[in-house]
C-alpha cells in the first residue's frame, strides 16, 4: 500500500492549500524519455496531481521488513517513483495510413508521472502507526461500515507494525508525460480513437477522452 496510489481526496480551496515546494534538485537517477510532444500540456493539472498525491511535496508508504530493497537506503539515497495514469494498446489496423502505405507499427498510449528525490527509511512505530491509520482512513472513506486499524487487536497491530518499514520520498523533480498519438496526422488519430471508444475496459475509454483534449496536428 502506497500514500502515492490512493484515492484522489477532494481537493481544497486553493487559499487552504499549502504551495506545493520542491526541495533543491538532486542528481537524477535516470531521465525519462520525453519527446516534447509527449510533454503534459497542461501545467495546473500536474500540480494539482502533484498536490493530490504528495500534497505537502513527499510520497509516504511501506515495504516489507523481509523485502531486501530498504536496506540498501542510505543517507544520499535518491529513488525514483513512478505513478501511471490510464493506458492502452493502440493498433495499425485503426490508422487510414495503413491501407494507403502500410508502414505503421503498432504503439501504447499512456499517461505516467515520474517523481525523483532523497528516500527516507522509517522503522518507528508512531509513525508506522499514523501512516496506515491515514492510509486506511483514505481508501475506507466513503463506505457504510468503515474500517479503522483501531478495530484490530492493539498487540496485533503492533505485530504487524513490527513488519514493515516506511518509506519517504521527497520530491525534488517531476516529469509528466502523456503519450497521445500527438505523432499521427489528423486522420490516423481520428481513426485510433474510433478504435478505442470500440475496446473493453476504462483505460481506452480514458486515453480516448484524453485524446479528445489534444490540439489539432500541425500539417
Amino acid at each position: 500500500m502506497t500514500e502515492g496510489r490512493s484515492k484522489r481526496p477532494r481537493p481544497r480551496p486553493r487559499h487552504e492549500r499549502p504551495a506545493f515546494r520542491c526541495p533543491p534538485a538532486v542528481h537524477k537517477l535516470t531521465g525519462v524519455y520525453l519527446p516534447k510532444h509527449f510533454a503534459a500540456r497542461d501545467r495546473a493539472a500536474v500540480e494539482a496531481f502533484v498536490d493530490a498525491v504528495g500534497g505537502d511535496g513527499r510520497l509516504r508508504g511501506h515495504l516489507a521488513l523481509a523485502n531486501p530493497q530498504w536496506r540498501s537506503v542510505g543517507p544520499d539515497t535518491v529513488a525514483l517513483a513512478i505513478v501511471h495514469g490510464p493506458q492502452a494498446y493502440v493498433s495499425p489496423s485503426w490508422y487510414p495510413s495503413t491501407a494507403r502505405h502500410g508502414k505503421v507499427v503498432p504503439t501504447w498510449n499512456y499517461v505516467s508521472v515520474h517523481f525523483t528525490g532523497p528516500l527516507t527509511i522509517h522503522r518507528d512505530a508512531a509513525w508506522l502507526r499514523e501512516l496506515v491509520g491515514r492510509l486506511t482512513a483514505r481508501h475506507e472513506a466513503g463506505r457504510p461500515s468503515p474500517w479503522h486499524v483501531s478495530d484490530a487487536p492493539r498487540d496485533f497491530i503492533d505485530g504487524q507494525l513490527r513488519a514493515i518499514v516506511g518509506v519517504e520520498l521527497a520530491i525534488a523533480t517531476v516529469e509528466a508525460k502523456e503519450k497521445l498519438s500527438q505523432n499521427r496526422d489528423a486522420e490516423d488519430r481520428a481513426g485510433a480513437l474510433d478504435g478505442l471508444r470500440g475496446e473493453p475496459g476504462p483505460g481506452p475509454a480514458a486515453i480516448a477522452d484524453l485524446m479528445t483534449t489534444l490540439p489539432p496536428p500541425r500539417r
